[in-house]
C-alpha cells in the first residue's frame, strides 16, 4: 500500500469542528442473527451477496430491514469461499473477478428493486484490493460497470480508494472501530494476535479520534493520518449489539450526528 497519504504528528490533524456527522455502516445478512437488533444503529447495511455467506432469502429479509430503518443498502461482495467465510485469498484472472464482483452486486440488485446505494468488498477480497492496484481496478470497473452511480466502500488511503476514484466512482474512505492499524495505515493482519481491539473502551476512544482528529494509534505507537468517511462495526460478535450501542450513545454525546456518506 502506498504511503503518500501517510504523516505523523499534529500537523496532520484535521478541524475536528469541521466533524458534524459520520456514516456507520455493518456487514449483515451473514447469519449472526443480530441484524434486526443492529440496523436500527447504523446508517448503512452491507448485504452478504451468496458467495461467503447468505442467499437470496436472506438478502431479501436484511433489504427489507433496512428499508423500514431507513439504512442505505450495500453489496458485499467476496470471493466464493463459504468454508473460510470469504477470509481465505483466492486466485482469480482479472476475467473471473470481474464477473464474480458484478454478478452479486447484480444479484442485490435484482432483489432490492433499485435501493442498492454502494458497494463494499468482504473478507480477503477487500484485503487484496486495498493493497493490490491491479486488483483494485479490476473490482472498481466492476462496480463501475454494474452502475456508474454507486458509492465504493474502501479501506481508507489504499489502492481500491484511488482506483475508484480513477474510475469516477464516488469513494467512502473507511475505517474499523475494532482494528488495529499499521504504520504504513493498513489493517493488522487478522493472523496476529493483536489485529483485533476486544475493549469497547478502547474501541470507542480510537473512533472518535479517527473521526474528530484523522489520526489513529499504530501499533508500533506511531500516530498515522487517516480519512474517516464511513466507520465499520462488525455485526458478528457476541458483543456486537452492546458495542453497536455504545459507540452509537458515545458518538452523539460527543457531538456527531449519525448519517449515510454522501460524497
Amino acid at each position: 500500500m502506498s504511503t503518500d497519504w501517510r504523516c505523523c504528528g499534529k500537523g496532520s490533524r484535521k478541524n475536528s469542528a469541521d466533524v458534524r456527522t459520520i456514516d456507520l455502516n455493518c456487514d449483515l445478512g451473514e447469519g449472526s442473527g443480530h441484524d434486526a437488533e443492529l440496523m436500527p444503529l447504523i446508517t448503512s447495511a452491507n448485504i452478504a451477496c451468496g458467495a461467503h455467506a447468505g442467499d437470496a432469502a436472506t438478502m431479501r429479509a436484511t433489504v427489507k430491514l433496512a428499508k423500514k430503518h431507513g439504512v442505505a443498502v450495500g453489496s458485499h461482495p467476496s470471493f466464493a469461499d463459504r468454508e473460510n467465510f470469504g477470509r481465505r485469498e483466492l486466485s482469480l484472472t482479472a476475467e473471473e473477478l470481474h464477473k464474480l464482483v458484478r454478478g452479486q452486486i447484480a444479484a442485490l440488485q435484482e432483489i432490492a428493486d433499485g435501493a442498492v446505494r454502494h458497494v463494499k468488498p468482504h473478507g480477503a477480497l477487500y484485503n487484496l484490493a486495498a493493497r493490490d492496484a491491479a486488483v483494485a481496478r479490476v473490482v472498481a470497473q466492476a462496480v463501475k460497470d454494474a452502475e456508474p452511480g454507486l458509492l465504493l466502500f474502501a479501506l481508507a488511503g489504499s489502492e481500491l480508494v484511488r482506483a475508484g476514484r480513477a474510475a469516477g466512482l464516488r469513494v467512502a474512505e473507511e475505517v474499523f472501530a475494532d482494528r488495529t492499524y499499521q504504520p504504513d495505515g493498513s489493517l493488522t493482519p487478522r493472523t496476529r494476535a493483536d489485529a483485533l481491539i476486544t475493549d469497547e473502551a478502547a474501541a470507542v476512544a480510537q473512533v472518535l479520534r479517527m473521526v474528530r482528529e484523522g489520526l489513529v494509534r499504530a501499533t508500533d505507537g506511531t500516530d498515522v493520518a487517516i480519512k474517516a468517511d464511513t466507520v465499520c462495526l462488525h455485526g458478528d460478535g457476541a458483543h456486537a449489539v452492546a458495542f453497536a450501542q455504545r459507540l452509537n450513545r458515545e458518538l452523539r454525546a460527543a457531538g456527531i450526528g449519525l448519517r449515510r456518506f454522501s460524497a
